[in-house]
C-alpha cells in the first residue's frame, strides 16, 4: 500500500475565454489518483469536508480506486483553488483557504501507518500551512525513524499562499531531513533559491538528507542525482500540450510507481535507494516523464492508466531503434 497525505481540494478552472468549471484537485489527491490508475494500492489521508464539494471529492477519489480507510471527516468547508489558464495552457493558482478543512490537522488525525504501507508521499500546502503542517511534520519524523517506509516529498511550492521566501526555504530544508526521495520543479527551485542552478540546489538538498533528488525541467527534461553523486538528465517525452494541470503530480506518481517496479519501496527501498545506479535512475526518470507527458495531452489532471504508459514506453523504444543502431 502507498499512502499519500495532504489536501484534496476543488479546482475552479478558468480558461482564457473566462469560462469556468469545478474539478476535483489538490496535488496530493492528484498523486493518489494517478497512482491508483497506474494499478497501485493507494490510500489518501486527507481531511474531507461534509459540504457538497467534500461529497464530490469523496466520490471522485473512491471511483478512481483509492481506499477510503484514511479519510478524515472534517467540520470545516472545502478549500477552493482558482486555476487560471494562459493561452499556452499554463496554469497559475490562487487559493481560498482560510479556515478550511485541509489545514486543520490534529494529532488524532495522524495515527500510526498500518503494517502494509511501503511508501508515504507528502508535500504541497498540507505540509506548509499552519496549524496542521506541524502535526504532519512530527508524524513524518516518526515514520522516518521506524525505517520501514520510503518517504517521497514534493514541496510543490505555492508562493501566492506562502509568499515568504526565507521562511519557506527554512521549512523545506527542515522537512528534507525526514525523506528518502525529494522531487521538485525547476520553477520551484528558481523561486526558492534565486541565481542557483538546478545542479547546485540538488547537491545542497542531498547534503541535507534525501538519497535521491529529482527535478523536472519542463522542455529540458528531468534531472536526477543519486547518493553516490551520479547525475543524469533525460530528455522530455514528446507531447502535444493541452494544459499543464496535474503534470507535476503525474510525474510524482510515475516516479513512485517506477520505484515500486524496481523494488525500491518498503524496507528494501530504504536501503536500496542509497545504491542507485545510472541505468536504474534513467528508467525511473523516463517512466515518470511518460506519465506526465500523457497527462498534459488532455485537459485537466487526467492521469493515464498503466496500459497507456506501457504503450508509450514501447513506442519510445521503437523510435530509438535497437541498441548500437543495428
Amino acid at each position: 500500500m502507498i499512502t499519500v497525505i495532504g489536501e484534496a481540494i476543488v479546482d475552479l478552472v478558468v480558461s482564457p475565454d473566462w469560462a469556468c468549471h469545478a474539478a476535483p484537485g489538490g496535488a496530493p489527491a492528484n498523486v493518489a489518483v494517478a497512482l491508483a490508475r497506474l494499478g497501485r494500492d493507494v490510500s489518501l489521508r486527507a481531511r474531507l469536508s461534509g459540504d457538497g464539494f467534500g461529497t464530490m471529492l469523496r466520490e471522485h477519489l473512491t471511483r478512481n480506486g483509492i481506499s477510503p480507510r484514511d479519510f478524515v471527516d472534517a467540520s470545516q468547508q472545502s478549500t477552493l483553488a482558482i486555476a487560471t489558464l494562459s493561452d499556452e495552457g499554463q496554469a497559475s493558482y490562487s487559493f481560498y483557504a482560510n479556515g478550511t478543512a485541509d489545514w486543520g490537522w490534529r494529532a488524532t488525525d495522524l495515527g500510526p501507518l498500518p503494517d502494509d504501507v511501503e511508501a508515504l508521499y507528502l508535500g504541497s500546502l498540507a505540509a506548509a500551512l499552519p496549524p496542521g503542517a506541524a502535526y504532519i511534520e512530527s508524524f513524518t519524523q516518526l515514520v522516518r525513524a521506524a525505517g520501514q517506509v520510503v518517504i517521497v516529498y514534493d514541496p510543490n511550492l505555492r508562493p501566492t499562499a506562502t509568499p515568504d521566501r526565507s521562511t519557506e526555504r527554512l521549512r523545506v530544508e527542515r522537512q528534507l531531513r525526514q525523506v528518502h526521495v525529494a522531487k521538485a520543479s525547476a520553477e520551484d527551485l528558481e523561486w526558492l533559491y534565486p541565481n542557483q542552478t538546478v545542479r547546485e540546489v540538488a547537491r545542497r538538498w542531498q547534503r541535507i538528507g534525501p538519497d535521491l533528488v529529482v527535478v523536472t525541467m519542463g522542455g529540458d527534461g528531468a534531472f536526477g542525482l543519486t547518493r553516490d553523486g551520479t547525475e543524469l538528465t533525460v530528455p522530455p517525452v514528446p507531447a502535444e500540450v493541452v494544459d499543464t494541470i496535474g503534470a507535476g503530480d503525474s510525474f510524482s506518481a510515475g516516479l513512485v510507481d517506477a520505484l515500486a517496479e524496481e523494488g525500491l519501496l518498503g524496507r528494501d527501498g530504504v536501503t536500496g535507494l542509497a545504491r542507485l545506479d545510472a541505468a536504474t535512475l534513467a528508467r525511473l526518470l523516463t517512466s515518470a516523464g511518460i506519465v506526465a507527458a500523457l497527462t498534459v495531452e488532455r485537459a485537466g489532471a487526467d492521469a493515464p492508466r498503466k496500459a497507456e504508459v506501457l504503450a508509450r514506453l514501447a513506442q519510445l523504444r521503437a523510435d530509438l531503434g535497437p541498441p548500437g543502431g543495428a
